[in-house]
């Protein structure tokens, strides 16, 4: 197992707290190792990307998706019916879970489906209009209203 100091991190920078405090709990979260239920992320296209959860053995309504400050919690629940039956082999794990993902910046969810024991919960990032880059035309040889308002009032 490993640790990282990120000390050096908060003394040396202004401004990068959400950077080290992503790696902090990326860091805890691997030494959890938390591995069920087995998912994917895929990138649809530049800015959009889906999420797979097997969840086999889970019904739509044993399934909660929530997003709360940047944080995709989706957790599962089986029903109370299930402790009542008898099993000789059990292989197929209907445990309840909690899976988070850290959404970055204008990522929203756009929709989720289950469908033959996966869920999927698709992405997309949004950027903003005042947030996007723009083109600033630049004119050549015409005075500006400022330039003007400054030459009349000296003469």
């Amino acid at each position: 197992m490993r640790t990282f100091d990120l000390t050096p991190l908060y003394r040396a920078t202004v401004g990068f707290d959400q950077i080290a405090d992503l790696l902090d709990r990326t860091l805890a979260a691997e030494a959890g190792n938390t591995t069920y239920p087995p998912y994917n992320i895929e990138k649809t296209s530049d800015d959009a990307w889906r999420i797979s959860l097997a969840v086999a053995g889970f019904a739509d309504d044993d399934l909660a998706i929530e997003v709360k400050d940047r944080n995709l919690h989706v957790t599962a629940r089986k029903s109370e019916d299930e402790d009542s039956k008898i099993y000789l082999h059990r292989g197929i794990a209907t445990r309840a879970f909690e899976r988070r993902f850290h959404l970055a910046d204008h990522v929203r969810v756009t929709g989720a489906s289950h469908e033959n024991g996966m869920l999927h919960i698709d992405l997309v990032r949004e950027v903003p209009e005042a947030l996007k880059p723009r083109q600033i035309a630049i004119t050549k040889g015409r005075k500006t209203e400022a330039n003007l308002i400054e030459e009349k009032s000296v003469n």
